[in-house]
């Protein structure tokens, strides 16, 4: 099993993410074809020399790449595929699943004698962009091994965590972190500035300290201007990794107290009409 510019890559999924991973690829000179479920969103890539993706003939491709929103999102389009997937064919998907549909659809995927691999991302619309994500892999050693030169176009560094659904799982803990932490650093910034302090000089002024982090140097500024805009990480997404989060942690009889918190917060701000927006605007949701 060997993968390179000869491989027909199908990529299903062109979001925030997988549009910016796709434009990599295309550039590092791998045969790309898209799918999305608004084909317009398409468009940009077919201008740089991607084809259009026909799910009725996914035995074409040697590697299905996806990158969709949600469990749910991700069986509609495995629904689709499921009978025309052939021995074989590797499946790497880099959404953020839930481990209990990550290992289904593993088991699936076996059935017809391919191979899925847990492959969730962190580091955001800018990482997708530059090529530097970190990959959390999961499920056997020797496709990952194989899929090297995919990953080394996409990220600075991907770690096999275990067997299948270990990737998702690494994944859960590190949005628990992220989501949790991000509803800290609103409160941080409206307590700071309640208190007289410019908050646009707090990412400078705890830089290197045991606070810092990259989602506070990203959020802290946008939080202390309300600069909302691109949107880097929707509300709704991190919800919903928190939910897997706590899905997970029931399932394994822990309780995460801070993570319900958190969900909580950002499930309130949802409903208020942001879950569209930018996790940055979480702020206003402190500070209402």
């Amino acid at each position: 099993m060997q993968f390179d510019q000869s491989s027909k890559i199908a990529f299903l999924g062109m979001g925030l993410m997988g549009n910016r991973m796709t434009t990599r690829l295309l550039n590092a000179g791998f045969q790309v074809s898209v799918w999305n479920r608004t084909a317009t969103a398409c468009e940009s890539l077919i201008q740089q020399g991607a084809t259009l993706v026909n799910l009725d003939r996914i035995a074409d491709y040697d590697l299905i790449l996806s990158c969709l929103a949600d469990d749910h999102a991700v069986e509609h389009v495995f629904t689709q595929i499921e009978n025309g997937i052939r021995a074989d064919q590797v499946i790497v998907d880099f959404s953020s699943l839930s481990v209990e549909k990550t290992q289904e659809l593993a088991r699936r995927t076996q059935a017809k004698e391919a191979i899925w691999i847990d492959s969730p991302v962190s580091g955001g619309t800018n990482g997708a962009e530059d090529g530097t994500l970190v990959v959390f892999a999961g499920g056997d050693a020797t496709t990952i091994q194989a899929l090297t030169p995919i990953y080394q176009v996409l990220s600075q560094r991907v770690t096999r965590m275990g067997e299948t659904g270990t990737g998702q799982a690494t994944k859960i803990c590190n949005q628990l972190i992220v989501a949790a932490n991000s509803t800290l650093i609103a409160e941080a910034v409206a307590l700071a500035d309640l208190a007289g302090v410019d908050t646009t000089l707090l990412a400078p002024a705890l830089a290197g300290g045991f606070a810092d982090s990259k989602p506070f140097q990203i959020l802290a500024p946008r939080m202390a201007t309300h600069t909302f805009k691109p949107v880097q990480w929707k509300v709704q997404t991190l919800a919903k990794d928190l939910n897997n989060a706590l899905q997970l942690a029931t399932a394994l009889k822990l309780d995460i107290p801070v993570a319900e918190k958190a969900l909580s917060q950002l499930n309130a701000h949802q409903q208020l009409g942001h879950a569209e927006a930018d996790l940055s605007t979480v702020i206003q949701q402190v500070q209402k």
